[in-house]
């Protein structure tokens, strides 16, 4: 009864401070409304009017026609950079009109781009310090933030989604504070609200995200943000500027600026897989090297002073059943004071970010400290009855956050909340800072800048509203032709018109025959993904170049699954080679730096280094056990478990599998890599287990299977099948 009656007056408490201002309020609303559908109705007639919204249908131009295009031809626009940023620049300099070029150190989107949060978001935070502080120029921030969610929702709908996140409630108080800054949110973002935030009762909160703690829990507030595949919009947006004639190459560095009378005037470029250099002529160079922004900075001016100060957040995968598959959580207060996001993506659960001051890489990579912080605070807001393992982390990585000084102020010691767009005195566009939600905005301010300083000639931007690639002819349905026309399962039909778009037909036509009844194309690269062997061909279309590029960029498998990503990498790089002509030490190559990159900057080397420094702690009797398991497996009694050893057991419980599979095995104890598995090695995986470091072993189920095959005489029954 108690409960009850706190419940009905926590309401009523919000219930009457927002009618205190209603009125005020609801005909801000409603002017917002109408002032939003108005412009919108300008934009489209504007693009209507050029042909901008027209579906492309020529072929894009391939890699080596837009490298000698770079070498040949005068630019009225270079731009250093392949992010967001620097791609939207590209797109809004084309969409002008303008001869566009952009050149990209690594691959579109390969910095921190790709190593978002995933959310398109306004900022719930600037705005509660907006209102508290009274700052208008957060709460502009905040605003163009909004308008720029529900545009890049509305320029690709099949990248992009509202997504439900829930902020939940432990104490009464909460309850009006958090509905009225979450009913602020919806006001503020007025006809670019998304959907309409609303309570939830403690019963409710529970049926929607019954992984939910439940002790204190007083209730909960949902509200709506948008969100993405990052990488996969960072690379329609680059390929939407080729669409529109811009000349773009990844994996072309910057190796010094040209200057003409003191004024940048271009810059010499190194190809970064064959060492060729050469020069790009331009009449403007902007620079969008997000972290790297300092180094850009410094070639045209040495005594410049640095503005980026880096900042590391890490990100951490978890499986499926950490989340529901349609709500996300925000943890708005964590244990120091950081915010956490808890997001269903990709089929998988995302957790993160961390914020940690750090230095500017080509190569970030997480740290087993954050990951544990991460697993603390998701711990804390889950119900007991879930055992938050480390052995559940399927990847983890970092992105670098360029933090900026503004070079513009007298004072240059403290940050800026937004981004910097900077003219040096040769004339040469800087832009830094900001977020991957107000992308387009931060690129349509720049290239307003390079056009001003290079004295171009031409219009205003023309992205607001401008569809990027794939979007044209999209609908929620498309995936069922996919299905009826192609011939691919339901989840790789979804996949295909969810990172595609309308080029999902395009990609599927690439697709091998299975050889099965069904589906009849479509070979999956990975058993445990929708991705298939088309999609490694339509990459490389896209300039996708190298191993690295298909697996973290086109596919998402790294970032997704560690493991799974090396078990694919195999049939990614020969298809790759088939493409590309790569001889047996270019495919050998290949594999090795995309082993590197797993190892180093998704996590691989430090799901390993918790496991094996994991120190043995099992039981006498648990030792007895797993010894009798061991020498059941090792035959002849060598002292060690080869090869041989497991495929006959694999044989004798009926087991066919390949010999890539039973190599993976083996791998997954072989701590010394000498193609043998000791004792010590197999005991330290069990513990390894035992402790939640490792979430499950195939080598060990098999020899548990294995042992008790051979002790009762007959074989095990199991569901799933396969190792």
């Amino acid at each position: 009864m108690a409960s009850s009656w706190t419940w009905k007056k926590a309401i009523k408490v919000g219930a009457a401070a927002a009618t205190a201002g209603g009125g005020g309020c609801a005909l801000l609303y409603l002017t917002s409304v109408y002032n939003s559908d108005r412009k919108k109705e300008q934009v489209q007639q504007k693009l209507a009017a050029s042909g901008l919204n027209k579906r492309p249908s020529k072929p894009l131009p391939t890699r080596a026609d837009q490298l000698n295009s770079l070498a040949s031809d005068q630019f009225d626009v270079l731009i250093i950079g392949g992010g967001a940023t620097g791609s939207g620049c590209a797109l809004d300099a084309a969409s002008r009109g303008l001869k566009t070029a952009m050149v990209e150190y690594d691959d579109f989107s390969s910095g921190t781009s790709s190593r978002s949060t995933k959310l398109i978001h306004g900022g719930v935070r600037y705005l509660q310090k907006a209102i508290m502080n009274l700052d208008i120029e957060q709460y502009k921030m905040v605003k163009e933030a909004l308008h720029e969610r529900a545009n890049l929702l509305e320029i690709a709908p099949h990248l992009s989604f509202p997504l439900p996140i829930m902020l939940p409630v432990y104490k009464w108080w909460q309850l009006p504070y958090f509905w009225a800054g979450i009913k602020a949110y919806d006001l503020v973002s007025g006809g670019d609200c998304l959907k309409s935030s609303y309570i939830l009762s403690k019963s409710r909160a529970l049926e929607l995200f019954p992984m939910l703690k439940k002790n204190e829990l007083k209730g909960a507030i949902v509200y709506y943000d948008g969100m993405h595949n990052d990488a996969r919009m960072n690379i329609s947006i680059a390929i939407s500027a080729v669409r529109l004639g811009a000349t773009v190459a990844n994996h072309v560095k910057v190796v010094d600026l040209i200057k003409t009378d003191g004024i940048v005037s271009g810059a010499k470029v190194r190809n970064q897989l064959t060492g060729e250099e050469f020069s790009i002529k331009a009449k403007s160079v902007i620079n969008a090297t997000g972290p790297f922004t300092d180094s850009i900075r410094k070639m045209d001016d040495g005594q410049t002073r640095d503005i980026v100060c880096p900042s590391a957040g890490i990100h951490i995968m978890l499986p499926d059943y950490y989340s529901p598959s349609n709500m996300g959580l925000l943890d708005p207060a964590t244990s120091d004071g950081r915010v956490i996001f808890f997001l269903p993506w990709q089929g998988l659960t995302i957790a993160g970010t961390t914020d940690t001051p750090c230095p500017v890489t080509n190569s970030p990579g997480p740290s087993e400290s954050d990951i544990q912080f991460i697993l603390s605070e998701v711990k804390n807001y889950l119900t007991p009855d879930i055992d938050v393992r480390r052995g559940d982390v399927l990847s983890a990585w970092a992105g670098i956050r360029p933090l900026v000084k503004d070079p513009n102020a007298g004072d240059t010691a403290s940050l800026v909340r937004n981004h910097v767009v900077h003219v040096s005195d040769s004339k040469m566009v800087t832009i830094a800072g900001g977020k991957w939600t107000t992308y387009r905005a931060m690129a349509a301010e720049t290239v307003d800048e390079a056009v001003e300083a290079a004295q171009l000639g031409v219009g205003p931007s023309m992205t607001d509203g401008l569809l990027l690639e794939g979007a044209h002819n999209w609908a929620p349905t498309m995936f069922i032709r996919l299905v009826q026309d192609l011939g691919v399962d339901t989840a790789v039909a979804q996949h295909l018109s969810d990172t595609y778009g309308d080029r999902a037909f395009s990609v599927g036509k690439m697709a091998g025959l299975t050889g099965q009844r069904w589906p009849i194309v479509g070979r999956r690269i990975h058993q445990e993904f929708p991705y298939i062997d088309a999609e490694v061909r339509y990459a490389v279309k896209e300039y996708a170049a190298t191993a690295v590029d298909v697996i973290a960029r086109r596919l998402r498998l790294s970032f997704l699954n560690v493991q799974a990503a090396e078990e694919a990498l195999p049939i990614v790089v020969s298809i790759m080679a088939d493409e590309l002509g790569w001889d047996k030490e270019e495919q050998d190559k290949q594999t090795e730096d995309a082993m590197d990159f797993l190892r180093m900057q998704m996590g691989k080397d430090l799901n390993k280094a918790s496991r094996d420094n994991i120190p043995v702690s099992l039981t006498k009797a648990e030792i007895a056990e797993y010894v009798k398991r061991f020498n059941a497996l090792d035959d002849g009694k060598k002292g060690y478990i080869s090869i041989n050893d497991i495929r006959k057991s694999l044989k004798s419980q009926g087991e066919e599998v390949t010999g890539q599979q039973i190599h993976e095995l083996l791998n997954e104890l072989d701590a010394n890599h000498n193609g043998q598995v000791e004792v010590e090695e197999y005991l330290q995986m069990m513990s390894a287990i035992k402790s939640g470091t490792v979430s499950h072993s195939r080598f060990a189920k098999m020899a548990e299977m294995d042992y008790k095959s051979k002790k009762y005489g007959e074989h095990m029954e199991r569901s799933g099948g396969g190792v």
